[in-house]
């Protein structure tokens, strides 16, 4: 592609366009300026929700890889790779998954996460080989997150993802009718133009973060990773996810804090496991044997004793 063609992409990119609310953003005070961004931010919210559909497909694809042992990896370039490697690194200690079981992949690797490294967007060749090097197979699920749904990087690792067998999917800002890529599913919140021409760390960045929010959260949701809505699968690396451990146990067996405190020593620091030896008041390797059982659901292995 000649430079002049380049250039006429790049100018038709949703993503580029300029935003008339707020062409007057350099002649406004700082209070000004901020309502004006926060007007545009109000906007993502509802540009998600219209996806719903997509994300719940996206969702079934990844619980599908993770019920045959496979990952989901995403796959990104500047803000949007770094989302990528934050949801990543955010399920351990929220889910405690295996920290190979959600990757994030960002182009110019991990010095890109605190430092943009030049061109590493464009090097469709490391995409490539990020999948390869990472073995991606048929049980795997990969998500490319890219705002402008054509970044090289992204494209190419979508594309020999999907041709080692993977299941694809794309998290892009700019229309649905503009998405052209071979991915199983498409997801395409429509944010508009950025509050600043181009800075897709704003709108899109926001929306792109929520929809990784969605699709992590609701995956582990459906592998058994929460109990009503509490984390019962949490690792207890900080004190204040120690507190939080026992307080679960507290809400949930309606016990005081010295009880929920013994269990959760006596259960391995498992809060899965102290729930159902208080709740069903059973010894740790019976209510091991229930939650096993019941696929690691806390309200099947309850429910099953009843």
């Amino acid at each position: 592609m000649d430079d002049r063609s380049r250039f006429e992409e790049f100018a038709r990119l949703a993503t580029e366009q300029r935003n008339p609310r707020t062409l007057d953003l350099d002649t406004l005070d700082i209070p000004g300026i901020l309502g004006r961004i926060a007007a545009e931010d109000r906007t993502v919210p509802d540009a998600v929700a219209r996806e719903l559909p997509h994300i719940a497909r996206a969702v079934e694809l990844v619980v599908a890889s993770f019920r045959e042992g496979g990952r989901l990896i995403y796959a990104g370039a500047g803000t949007s790779g770094r989302l990528g490697v934050l949801d990543a690194s955010e399920c351990p200690p929220t889910f405690g998954s295996d920290p190979g079981m959600v990757q994030g992949v960002i182009a110019g690797g991990h010095g890109a996460l605190l430092r943009a490294v030049e061109g590493a967007e464009d090097r469709a060749a490391e995409g490539e080989q990020a999948m390869v090097e990472r073995g991606v197979g048929a049980r795997d699920t990969v998500i490319g997150l890219a705002a402008s749904r054509r970044t090289p990087f992204v494209v190419a690792a979508l594309a020999k993802a999907r041709a080692l067998g993977a299941r694809t999917a794309c998290v892009t800002c700019t229309p649905r009718a503009e998405f052209a890529l071979d991915v199983d599913v498409a997801i395409c919140p429509e944010v508009g133009p950025e509050a600043v021409m181009g800075s897709t760390r704003m709108k899109s960045g926001t929306a792109q973060k929520l929809v990784l929010n969605m699709i992590t959260t609701a995956a582990f949701v459906r592998m058994g990773k929460v109990y009503e809505n509490m984390m019962v699968d949490l690792m207890a690396t900080s004190e204040k996810l120690v507190e939080r451990s026992r307080r679960t146990v507290m809400t949930v067996a309606g016990v005081d804090h010295a009880t929920a405190t013994r269990a959760v020593e006596e259960a391995g620091r498992s809060v899965k496991t102290a729930i159902v030896m208080l709740r069903l008041r059973c010894p740790r390797a019976e209510a091991e044997a229930r939650l096993a059982r019941a696929g690691g659901f806390v309200r099947a292995a309850l429910e099953g004793a009843s």
